[in-house]
């Protein structure tokens, strides 16, 4: 095993990762990009926990904007990301890599029900694990999702997937000057409204002290070198 700083990880992706050109949809070929990406640290001994979020189906404010019941609008979006659990433990499967889908909804044709200790032995046994359907309830974001289940599972950091490098100031493809933090406290991530997680993931994250590190996934070795612990992305703590 590889010198590693974060040996248990639970990853946090956008649905729209998943996405061809309009934003919708799954694209096998970007499911398994990002599974091989996966697998490099999994050979480094690092063990890996999933969240992918629903976007690229379904996005629940758009349709309650015109009258939708928000509850009925929020059990869809969990329908949402378990289709994209299910594409990515395929695109897994086809790299050689083992994962197991849990689902806080039950839906035992398709996957496993959400249970913490069988997630967790998953985990040491070298499988990819996916978490699908949120937390189960509406009012509730894939972020406190991913937040509660690195919790749960022990984690040793959220990372959060981007398509930037880190956090910055203000949008980079909109601004050449934006500025990158290498760091921030919750507190100042809140304030100044970076947007980086909802407000209720952000502070179960500071309540139990779960580091929120972010950092862009298609980088080149960028996420093997978070967990190493070399200098990468923006850590939150």
């Amino acid at each position: 095993m590889a010198d590693l700083k974060y040996k248990r990880i639970l990853l946090k992706i956008g649905g729209e990762a998943l996405a061809g050109q309009g934003g919708t949809g799954i694209v096998p070929e970007l499911a398994e990009d990002m599974a091989q990406r996966v697998k490099e640290i999994t050979t480094l001994g690092v063990q890996v926990a999933l969240v992918v979020g629903g976007g690229n189906w379904w996005r629940g404010k758009d349709s309650m904007l015109k009258g939708m019941d928000r509850t009925t609008a929020d059990h869809i979006g969990m329908l949402a990301t378990v289709m994209n659990a299910l594409a990515m433990r395929d695109a897994f499967e086809r790299v050689g890599v083992p994962a197991r889908v849990q689902t806080a909804l039950e839906i035992r044709s398709v996957a496993e029900p959400y249970i913490r200790l069988r997630a967790v032995r998953h985990l040491e046994k070298g499988r990819v694990v996916i978490f699908g359907a949120g937390t189960g309830n509406p009012y509730v974001s894939t972020d406190t999702a991913g937040a509660l289940r690195a919790m749960e599972t022990n984690c040793q950091v959220l990372i959060k997937a981007t398509k930037v490098d880190g956090v910055y100031d203000s949008d980079p493809r909109k601004n050449p000057d934006a500025r990158m933090y290498d760091k921030l406290t919750y507190h100042e991530a809140l304030t100044r409204k970076l947007q980086v997680m909802d407000a209720t993931a952000f502070a179960m994250c500071e309540e139990q002290k779960m580091p929120i590190l972010v950092l862009n996934l298609w980088n080149s070795d960028d996420l093997s070198r978070a967990c190493r612990g070399e200098k990468v992305g923006t850590l939150i703590n």
